[in-house]
């Protein structure tokens, strides 16, 4: 194959239909046929990046191998496909104007007036063409984030016109991913929301080759049909999405709808074997017949908005399929755990993990929570914040520094045992300045961390400022709270875990934004069976 071939996401009529899901399993399709699939996301939102937005906002911050703060899509995408992605996946309208006006002020537009058109929409095609130019794709997909009509996509959507245009016939195809409500009052599927939006999309010069409509129950051939007529596309192309009890059933349920077979046949290319999706359906079918069932409480503070731990959630997912268990996942906010209650919000627990976050809010509930599992012989796994507060916890409860704490919270702790790199100290802008992206650790043997990896150096993405201090580090490991994980470049330690504990471990890097549907993330998976057994005992 010569000329990568480009395929676009679109959405209509509401947000949160599930863009990065379609893309995701149409790529694993497209993946299972044989081809070297991609697929990207570009956000009209002006922020540079996620990284400075409220999880409120938009969910987790999902962050790549290269140290990008991308959208949480982009964890859907390499969950699904178990292929990296980079900063070219993610690209938002910030990121675009800052580069257009870096460009204008370092006078490479020749004095020319700075528009829209074209010189927003030249940086935007740029981009969409940066992976397919690279060789290494066949095939590459382009969510489009926002709702068709929306003032701020308005020049993603020109810029899609233009590069299909300019890719010519069989290069370049539009998927528009549009809701068929049902009125219960009419008992019946409406149409006319579709029709209006795909009218929208015409009206900026595009034509969508395929609909897909997402519903809550089936389409009538009928409907199809007339689907077909009002939105000029082929009858084929009007591809139901119905409603999944997993996101992991929705490449099935694509494959049975034939996405795959009519975007080839419009890309002009081979349909080759059938997908190959017999590892998918194993993990399917062990997530969908579980043998024991295991109640894990998530300690956070934003435990409100489901899609601020996606990541996690999802990693719990894999290692419950991984185990044939079933993980209910029991959010506790932490700003509601104290030392009065905390018996009875985590005692009838089979694991308890405390999750990242910033700011103080909530950080007194996790260190009850960390020495309530500690005591009690819960088991326990601390990521990223959640790693620092068994920290704090240890040297507080057991050390006895009752006022330690992270500099995060109290910049006057007489025992900063979480504390600024001496290269943080000094950083003012908060996009982009964390330690981030993938980083090795150098694992100790005869240590959980090491039983869990079964090898001595391993590479894990980060995404923090606060490090635990290595001033307290002999302390805490006489009194015992190992470091059985340091980087090898820093000295830093990655890792802390106790012996004498059914599962305790805390890591200062995210090891659910690697947990894939191929590979589960080993710690994941054997908090998971600890879990297990907890349960039975």
């Amino acid at each position: 194959m010569n000329q990568t071939k480009y395929i676009f996401v679109t959405g209509g009529v509401t947000s949160s239909l599930g863009k990065g899901i379609i893309a995701a399993s149409l790529a694993k399709l497209l993946q299972g046929r044989g081809y070297r699939t991609t697929i990207q996301k570009f956000d009209p939102y002006i922020n540079v990046d996620p990284g400075t937005l409220n999880p409120y906002e938009h969910g987790e911050c999902y962050v790549t191998d290269d140290g990008a703060e991308t959208d949480l899509d982009l964890g859907h995408y390499e969950r699904f496909l178990n292929v990296p992605t980079s900063q070219a996946n993610n690209v938002t309208t910030g990121r675009v104007y800052l580069s257009v006006i870096e460009k204008e002020r370092r006078g490479e537009f020749l004095g020319k007036t700075v528009q829209v058109v074209p010189h927003i929409t030249n940086e935007i095609k740029d981009r969409m063409q940066l992976l397919g130019k690279s060789g290494d794709y066949d095939i590459v997909i382009t969510e489009i984030g926002g709702t068709v009509g929306d003032i701020e996509s308005l020049p993603y959507i020109e810029s899609v016109r233009q590069l299909v245009w300019e890719l010519g016939e069989n290069n370049g195809i539009v998927i528009h991913l549009t809701l068929v409500p049902y009125l219960a009052a009419a008992g019946e599927l409406k149409t006319k929301p579709t029709q209006h939006s795909v009218k929208t999309l015409m009206e900026s010069g595009i034509k969508a080759d395929i609909l897909v409509c997402r519903t809550e129950h089936e389409l009538s051939q009928e409907l199809r049909q007339k689907l077909a007529l009002f939105c000029n596309v082929k009858k084929e192309a009007v591809i139901q999405s119905i409603d999944a009890s997993t996101i992991y059933e929705v490449p099935n349920l694509m494959l049975e709808e034939g996405l795959d077979v009519v975007a080839l046949k419009k890309l002009d290319l081979p349909k080759k074997a059938s997908p190959d999706l017999k590892n998918w359906n194993t993990f399917l079918k062990r997530l969908k017949n579980p043998k024991q069932t295991v109640n894990i409480g998530l300690v956070g503070k934003y435990v409100e908005m489901q899609d601020c731990y996606k990541s996690i959630l999802e990693a719990f997912i894999h290692a419950g399929a991984a185990n044939e268990t079933k993980v209910n996942v029991i959010s506790i906010h932490s700003e509601h755990i104290n030392a009065d209650n905390v018996e009875e919000k985590l005692g009838s627990l089979d694991g308890v993990l405390v999750a990242p976050g910033f700011g103080e809010r909530g950080i007194e509930g996790k260190i009850e929570a960390v020495r309530f599992v500690r005591e009690n012989n819960i088991p326990f796994f601390g990521i990223c914040l959640g790693m620092q507060m068994s920290v704090i916890e240890y040297s507080r409860n057991i050390l006895g520094y009752a006022e330690a704490n992270s500099t995060e919270m109290n910049d006057k702790t007489p025992h900063p045992v979480v504390s600024l790199m001496e290269e943080q100290k000094n950083v003012t802008d908060k996009g982009g300045t964390m330690r981030l992206g993938a980083w090795k650790c150098d694992i100790k043997p005869d240590t959980l961390a090491y039983k869990i990896y079964g090898q001595k150096t391993i590479s894990e993405r980060h995404r923090h400022r606060y490090e635990y201090n290595n001033k307290y580090a002999d302390e805490l490991q006489k009194a015992g709270l190992k470091a059985s994980g340091v980087n090898p470049d820093t000295g830093l330690v990655e890792i802390v875990e106790l012996e004498n504990h059914p599962f305790f471990i805390g890591v200062q890097y995210h090891p659910e934004y690697k947990s894939t549907v191929a590979n589960p993330h080993p710690i994941f998976v054997n908090f998971v069976a600890a879990a297990v057994n907890a349960h039975k005992k």
